[in-house]
């Protein structure tokens, strides 16, 4: 095959191109400190890099459903906190209304103290955080407990669940039945009606009251068991972010020294390119005539 001229020439020009190329694609990785910037460059690790950045982005969608969930646990915690203090007093009310030395205006005095520790209790049952009633089950746009003598109680109890981690969901809430039910508030109204008679037996009523107590407790028990497994899944979820971010970055990120190794070592081919070139590439008539 006869070799002409021209085809010299378009040889070398095609092969400095690709020179050009190479340089351009290894000045970029510098850049930006990635491996490609086109899913056409390497469609191995494009593929990877979405099937990881999905991973990651499920993630962290767990970890926002984990800040929701932390929220409710924590203002049910406390509110269950401040009815434990609530009955405590109404508990030792009682205890000093049982004493006979106490004359009826101090026993009235006793009773207006439990109305108002009825109505506080009130408030706490309609507790709400982000605008949701977090002690009415799924029901979370109605408020459980009406004001009233006795207050009226329509709570649901059915879980609250939220997902937080892949096929894992865990309740948040507690049981309101357990807790602001309408035995307790009966109770409470029973016993302010009952302070009204000076010769009135507070025994049983007392009785049922360390029932509410013991009630709120166990359920206070109960959340704080799964606020442990919250914190447990938080940790999984934390090292298994770690991990995504890992792989991405093992899978997208460019080795610096490597590429700036390839890339001295281009320059010094594509020196050589362009010398060869300008020797086999013979003058033109031009050339002559200068």
């Amino acid at each position: 095959m006869r070799v002409t001229q021209m085809m010299l020439a378009n040889n070398t020009l095609r092969n400095v191109s690709k020179s050009y190329d190479k340089l351009g694609t290894y000045q970029q990785q510098l850049a930006t400190g990635k491996k490609i910037h086109r899913p056409s460059e390497d469609p191995v690790v494009a593929m990877k890099g979405m099937h990881y950045r999905t991973s990651l982005t499920e993630i962290e969608q767990f970890q926002r459903n984990l800040s929701e969930a932390y929220t409710w646990m924590e203002n049910s915690e406390s509110a269950l906190n401040h009815t434990t203090n609530v009955l405590q007093r109404a508990r030792e009310l009682v205890v000093q209304a049982k004493n006979g030395t106490l004359g009826q205006e101090d026993r009235q005095a006793i009773a207006r103290e439990i109305e108002q520790l009825k109505k506080d209790l009130v408030q706490v049952a309609n507790t709400k955080v982000a605008g949701k009633y977090i002690f009415n089950g799924t029901k979370i746009e109605q408020a459980p407990v009406t004001d009233g003598t006795p207050p009226t109680v329509s709570n649901n109890n059915d879980d609250f669940m939220v997902e937080v981690a892949k096929g894992v969901k865990l309740k948040i809430n507690v049981t309101p039945n357990n807790v602001f039910n309408q035995g307790l508030f009966n109770t409470l109204q029973q016993i302010e009606n009952e302070l009204a008679n000076p010769t009135s037996n507070l025994d049983n009523l007392l009785s049922q009251l360390d029932g509410h107590l013991n009630d709120v407790l166990a359920e206070r028990a109960e959340l704080g068991a799964r606020v442990n497994r919250l914190e447990l899944v938080e940790q999984r979820l934390a090292e298994q972010q770690l991990i995504a971010k890992r792989m991405i970055s093992d899978n997208e990120d460019a080795d610096i020294e490597k590429i700036i190794t390839e890339l001295k070592s281009q320059e010094s081919v594509h020196r050589a390119a362009l010398s060869v070139g300008a020797r086999i590439i013979q003058p033109t008539l031009v050339d002559f005539l200068r």
